[in-house]
């Protein structure tokens, strides 16, 4: 596996992390566990397509690639969840924007 696809993992990972506890404060604690599943495991999927071997290009298009697929894929949860976690969907896009940040600083 890449480095790039490790990094990307691990980091959506973690973002999806951060989610799961921004989820749980905002439900007042009573979120289900298959919705704090389903969010982490769709920053985990944000995480894989973000860190595919995505070809060479400048910063500022890889943020914006970012917050494309950020979008793309958190649209896929919020449909889900009948448009009910607006927070959760622009809270993808940024993480995308974040992850590919990341990784194009990094080099990975």
């Amino acid at each position: 596996m890449k480095e790039r696809m490790k990094v990307a993992l691990i980091g959506g990972a973690l973002l999806g992390i951060v989610c799961i506890v921004g989820a749980y404060v905002r439900s007042g604690f009573t979120a289900t566990p298959i919705f704090v599943f389903s969010l982490w495991y769709n920053r985990v999927i944000l995480g894989l397509i973000v860190g595919a071997p995505w070809g060479e290009t400048v910063r500022k298009k890889a943020l914006l690639r970012g917050a494309l697929l950020g979008l793309l894929v958190s649209f896929a949860f919020y449909s889900s969840t009948g448009f009910q976690d607006p927070i959760s969907f622009v809270a993808g896009i940024v993480y995308g924007v974040l992850l590919e940040g990341w990784l194009s600083q990094t080099g990975k």
